[in-house]
């Protein structure tokens, strides 16, 4: 299969790497640009250990294309520096392997973004669309509402 190389913008800088037209974001991402903070856990879009933000949106990046992504802006856990919900899951205990977190982080971090008013039901939602085995949801359900409170 062809390569080609192409432009993104990651965590607020312009990287240009070699793809081939079939890989995923989260290939791309970890394995060209060494940012591992995505985990591969499913690959088929089930679990959200691969989250990233796109354009302000939680996206899984096992079910992007990199060629997808040019022209977007993509954020990934290592772009997040000292934000509230990253705090707030320290505070609140929500976590225990870690393995899972990097995306819920991802996905919380555009919740609070896209839905700064959410409620208990919008939430639940939208952690529904990530998988933590370890732990019960209520440790992430409070780290989100505390950033909420304070907005």
């Amino acid at each position: 299969m062809k390569s080609r190389t192409i432009v993104l913008n990651v965590n607020g800088e312009i990287r240009m790497l070699t793809v081939r037209s079939a890989d995923t974001l989260l290939y791309a991402i970890r394995g060209k640009l060494g940012l591992t903070g995505a985990k591969p856990g499913c690959l088929n879009g089930d679990c959200g250990a691969c989250t990233v933000n796109i354009d302000g949106w939680p996206m899984k990046s096992c079910l992007m294309l990199a060629v997808e992504a040019i022209g977007k802006k993509i954020t990934t856990i290592e772009g997040l520096k000292d934000t509230a919900i990253q705090k707030a899951f320290i505070e609140n205990f929500s976590f225990q392997c870690g393995y899972c977190t990097p995306g819920f982080i991802m996905n919380c971090h555009s919740l609070i973004e896209q839905h700064p008013d959410a409620d208990d039901e919008t939430i639940r939602e939208w952690l529904s669309s990530n998988i933590c085995r370890c732990t019960g949801y209520a440790e992430i359900e409070r780290a989100v509402k505390s950033v909420l409170e304070k907005h």
